[in-house]
């Protein structure tokens, strides 16, 4: 492994320990050169499907629009980035169980929502929102009561 401060190819692996159920190893390492110390993961690689989009288009699953979905919708809420990654891989895990080919992009939208729903109400209105493009405020009154009927009392009130 190349230090990422000098570029020297002799390091020295310090530690090694299991992450995500041991999905990955994380390695502390050492430069015999300049003496620096990094960390170097590694992850098991799967093969996603492809995505179908609304258009018929398809591309390659992209873990990181997920993520970032997901995180702009929990911006400012008591979420912790392991709950966010631990949702992330979750949905990855359906994804595979679901086909090993192809996925409509619509699918992954309701599995985002659905695992949003269970973590936080907020996240969840905030994803239904930019995700289902609602046209007006009673559209998603509307939608809102029928996934979360205990939050429309609320709302209402």
């Amino acid at each position: 492994m190349k230090c990422p401060f000098c570029n020297a190819q002799d390091t020295k692996v310090l530690d090694s320990r299991l992450m995500n159920d041991g999905l990955a190893v994380r390695r502390r390492r050492k430069c015999e050169s300049c003496l620096k110390r990094f960390n170097t993961f590694e992850k098991i690689e799967i093969s996603m499907p492809q995505v179908v989009k609304n258009d018929g288009r398809r591309e390659n699953f992209d873990r990181k629009k997920i993520l970032n979905g997901i995180q702009k919708s929990c911006q400012k809420r008591p979420i912790s980035v392991e709950q966010i990654d631990r949702v992330v891989e979750n949905i990855e895990k359906n994804i595979l169980e679901i086909s090993d080919k192809e996925i409509h992009s619509k699918k992954i939208g309701e599995l985002v929502m659905s695992y949003l729903q269970n973590l936080d109400p907020v996240a969840y209105v905030r994803f239904a929102s930019v995700y289902k493009n609602f046209h007006d405020v009673d559209e998603f009154l509307q939608d809102l009561k029928q996934n979360n009927p205990a939050s429309t009392d609320k709302v209402r009130n």
